[in-house]
């Protein structure tokens, strides 16, 4: 049981760490410019040096919610973690880890949401470029929501021996 506590706990620690790179980084779509390689993430384009991303107006509301739905992920994630070690300290033998679950599939939630906007949105739209394709921060991302629903069944099955 302690094998799995602990496996847990590194995949819920791996899932945060993945969670802010893939948010904070701009290589959410790659394509080729005359400039050379560009990038675009949630805050900044880039191609030698980065700039604010530029969107239309009506894209702008959309940004705005990944941008909103990724920090809130993030936040959810780390709040489950805080959860998870306070109740591995205070919770009683054989009680479940109800609340860290729950908090933890919001996370999964948050995730789905803002990383589905930006695929419907934003797929191969960088301006100037061809040969667009999804960056490792769109990947890390999936792979982060893929975690965070793992980890949210598995507190919520989990029990405390």
């Amino acid at each position: 049981m302690l094998v799995l506590l602990a496996g847990i706990f590194v995949v819920h620690i791996a899932t945060v760490i993945m969670l802010f790179v893939s948010t904070i980084s701009n290589v959410w779509m790659v394509g080729s410019s005359t400039f050379g390689a560009a990038s675009s993430g949630l805050w900044l384009m880039c191609n030698n040096t980065c700039v604010q991303l530029s969107v239309s107006s009506a894209d702008e509301a959309s940004l705005k919610a990944v941008q909103a739905f990724m920090i809130l992920s993030i936040i959810f994630s780390v709040i489950a973690l805080v959860a998870f070690i306070v109740q591995l300290f205070t919770l009683e033998k054989g009680k479940r880890f109800y609340i860290t679950g729950a908090i933890m599939l919001v996370c999964w939630m948050c995730i789905l949401i803002g990383v589905s906007i930006y695929t419907a949105r934003f797929t191969g739209k960088i301006p100037m470029s061809t040969n667009t394709h999804h960056g490792y921060c769109f990947i890390l991302a999936w792979i982060c929501f893929c975690f965070s629903f793992i980890i949210g069944i598995l507190y919520l099955v989990l029990r405390k021996k």
